[in-house]
């Protein structure tokens, strides 16, 4: 009934559907298993995609080849980039998305990409053949070869939904939990633990009042997330804010003594940055309020899922505190919020490539190794995709630095540092990130893609183009410039001081709040010279003209670095002889196995001193 494959990707959420489409792109037979064919990568919580940091890493996906980038823009029913009024190492898109949409196109692309099959079954455990894994046990008995197994299971390893004193088995709201993998594993020797996450309520949008709530449109440029020419909507839909209050935050706390949080019975850690309401008001109890997002779920539906009111009370308490939101007085409710606990592995147990170190071609991605997000799942997915098709074909892996992508951030704190909470990118965890911007990703990504046989050739074709008009761009920035009289009369509308003497432009655009399509727009000739460039390689020449002093100094600091990263460790450096190392140092470096001196200075717990002792006892 079923042929030998490549690479078995078990879970088709964010994670399992990069990876599947990776691995197949780059030539592998993949087979995709779900317990759940209609929910193909359904959007669990929020409808949207992208934000701060995590819209750097939707178009880093894109830039290699990804799909989430192509499914965000054919489904979005807004667009905004964030942190415009900041530079644009802090620019981040972000979409709502038509959650029916999204789910649609995922699967359809997938159903398009040749070499992936689909099968509806729940894995239950992994073959293992000499240390190796050989395939998959399903639930219906098959056992599925394959020269290697990635396993994205989401939030589904022995998941429990809690909502109030309400405990229900389940990996998603109507949906079954997967049992048997976390045992095996463990009694292969893998650590596991639990983690919690949470979802609000969905509503019926007809029931709400938006005359009494802030709207937030959309921009009215949508850039969007994919570096390819994908269709953009012509008009968008509008979310709205409100806020919580003492009356309703009075509310909530009438049932924290039937709350699963504060009764002891969840046990796992929930996410720091994205907190229940009920877990909000007793953190920042000084606080009289709380910002909601009321976000509509897509085009042609009347939910409406509440951002920002997260909870596991019980439905009634959720009901009549929400009903004192101002615009939510007639609320009617579609399913009430509700908190789920699941099983995860600290990633420590996985190598670069997100190859576990227990199980050779074993490979995990996603919320299995404590991640948070669409975005943060949809890249591990993607990594781990090329890796288990380059070790089945016996090639070296392919990984990401620091300093050349956010998810090289990522992977690298995982496996450095591990998570005892769900893991979230920002840009602040990115410390080159004024070369990590999401403006940059195709010039950064796309060519060593393409080379892996990931990237299309359209893609490629693409960042040449680009390379090539912000080279011209950027010559016509040296070499034209201006007289007074043909730039000072805009100097003085955005009140900047003036000019007395002929001036480049390459000058002039490093002044502040001046963009070059102001200047081409108030100064004929330089229509004449920036005609038939496109909006992006304008826009990269601009901010590799205006930030080039600090881009230059980021990437001095990478080669500083490099030296670190530069020395490796051997596989079987025996700490347990270097005297001068403490014990928790032994301790950490023994468990993660850094393979650089770079790597072992960002363990928690191994501070500079601990460094420069490997470097001594590494030089004799």
């Amino acid at each position: 009934m079923f042929q030998k494959y490549d690479v078995i990707v078990v879970g088709a959420g964010h994670a399992g559907g990069e990876a599947a489409a990776a691995a197949a792109n780059m030539g592998s037979k993949v087979l995709l298993i779900t317990m759940n064919m209609q929910t193909i990568a359904q959007m669990s919580c929020n409808p949207a995609m992208g934000g701060i940091a995590k819209g750097q890493i939707v178009r880093e996906i894109d830039a290699l080849g990804g799909y989430s980038g192509v499914v965000s823009d054919a489904s979005m029913i807004q667009f905004r980039m964030l942190n415009r009024s900041k530079g644009p190492a802090m620019w981040s898109p972000r979409s709502q998305n038509d959650r029916m949409l999204f789910a649609l196109k995922w699967r359809e692309m997938l159903e398009n990409t040749a070499n992936v099959s689909f099968y509806q079954d729940m894995v239950r455990g992994l073959l293992i053949e000499n240390g190796k894994v050989a395939g998959v046990i399903t639930g219906l008995g098959h056992q599925i070869k394959a020269k290697a197994v990635v396993l994205t299971n989401g939030t589904f390893l022995n998941g429990v939904i809690h909502i109030g004193e309400k405990r229900l088995g389940g990996g998603r709201v109507a949906e079954k939990a997967a049992e048997g993998l976390t045992e095996q594993l463990v009694s292969l020797g893998f650590e596991s633990d639990r983690l919690k996450t949470g979802t609000p309520p969905r509503v019926d949008g007809r029931s709400l009042d938006y005359s009494k709530m802030e709207e937030q449109k959309g921009d009215e440029d949508v850039v969007g997330f994919s570096f390819l020419d994908t269709p953009k909507p012509a008009t968008q839909r509008s979310c709205w804010i409100t806020y919580t209050s003492t009356e309703v935050h009075d509310i909530l706390k009438t049932g924290f003594d039937r709350s699963p949080m504060y009764t002891g019975r969840i046990e796992g850690i929930g996410p720091r940055y994205c907190p229940s309401i009920e877990d909000k008001i007793n953190r920042f109890a000084e606080r009289e309020r709380h910002q909601l997002f009321v976000e509509p779920e897509g085009w042609n539906t009347v939910e409406v899922y509440v951002n920002g009111f997260s909870t596991s009370l019980p439905e009634e308490v959720q009901f009549e505190a929400l009903r004192k939101v101002p615009g939510f007085e007639n609320v009617q409710f579609f399913r009430p919020g509700y908190a789920i606990e699941y099983d995860y592995f600290p990633p420590t147990q996985l190598s670069y490539s997100l190859e576990t170190k227990h199980v050779e071609n074993l490979f995990f991605a996603g919320q299995i190794n404590g991640t948070t997000g669409y975005e943060e799942a949809a890249c591990q997915g993607l990594m781990a995709g090329i890796n288990a098709h380059l070790k089945v074909r016996g090639e070296k892996p392919f990984i990401l630095k620091r300093s050349e992508a956010y998810i090289g951030v990522l992977v690298d704190d995982l496996i450095s540092k591990g998570t005892q909470e769900p893991y979230r990118m920002f840009t602040s965890r990115a410390e080159f990130r004024t070369l990590l911007r999401q403006d940059n990703a195709d010039l950064r990504l796309t060519e060593t893609s393409y080379r892996m046989g990931l990237a299309s050739q359209e893609r490629m074709d693409k960042v040449l183009q680009k390379k090539k008009e912000v080279g011209e761009i950027k010559e016509a920035l040296k070499i034209t410039a201006l007289e007074p009289a043909e730039i000072n009369g805009f100097f003085e509308s955005i009140d900047s001081s003036a000019i007395t003497e002929k001036q480049r432009l390459e000058k002039i655009v490093l002044r502040p709040n001046l963009g070059l399509d102001d200047l081409v727009n108030y100064v004929p000739k330089l229509q004449e010279v920036f005609t038939g460039y496109s909006r992006e390689a304008m826009e990269q020449a601009e901010i590799q003209t205006k930030y080039q002093v600090y881009i230059d100094k980021e990437k001095e600091l990478v080669d500083r670095m490099r030296q670190l990263e530069d020395l490796e460790i051997p596989e079987k450096f025996d700490y347990q002889r270097i005297v001068a190392l403490g014990a928790e140092a032994k301790e950490k470096l023994i468990r993660v196995k850094p393979k650089t001196l770079g790597q072992a200075s960002r363990i928690s717990g191994i501070n500079p001193a601990d460094v420069q002792i490997l470097m001594v006892y590494m030089g004799r």
